[in-house]
């Protein structure tokens, strides 16, 4: 065969391995509304109740704090690419709101409800004091009592 063959042959099957190499891969977190690659339909209001829902979607991710009258399915898509931070590429908030055991509404939200929250990278100070070096390593130095090495001190023992 030709030299020029088999270098092209080379430069291209390496292309492509550096290519699939920088796919993005995708992973899913939290809750999917589809199983076995069909849709699972809403809850209907008025109709289905907590142990219905339960056992369509499965226990919720969060509820509501202090009156449990809603519960909040979170699902989300995050892709990376080889080294890179992974982001989220796709997000989905599901409420069901009930009414006693009874569902009263089902909203649906996604990405674009979504706001960036910034967080706080601050410490809380604690009351007391900082301890150095030297502090710390000869703090406990004369605190506790010293070993005895009597006989009647270290309990009975059998002489032969």
């Amino acid at each position: 065969m030709n030299r020029g063959f088999l270098r092209f042959s080379a430069i291209a099957v390496a292309l492509a391995a550096g290519a699939a190499a920088c796919a993005p891969v995708q992973s899913y977190n939290g809750f999917r509304a589809d199983r076995n690659n069909e849709e699972i339909p809403d809850p209907q209001v008025g109709v289905d109740t907590r142990d219905t829902v339960v056992q369509r979607f499965g226990s919720p991710s969060t509820s509501a704090v202090f009156d449990q009258t809603a519960w909040y399915y979170v699902g989300s898509v995050q892709e990376r690419v080889a080294f890179y931070t992974p982001r989220i590429t796709e997000r989905r908030v599901m409420v069901v709101r009930f009414d006693g055991d009874v569902v009263s509404g089902v909203e649906k939200y996604g990405m674009e409800r979504g706001r960036i929250i910034s967080y706080d990278d601050n410490e809380t100070p604690t009351r007391g004091r900082e301890l150095g070096v030297l502090e710390q390593l000869l703090g406990n130095v004369g605190s506790t009592p010293p070993i005895r090495a009597d006989e009647e001190d270290q309990g009975p023992r059998r002489r032969n």
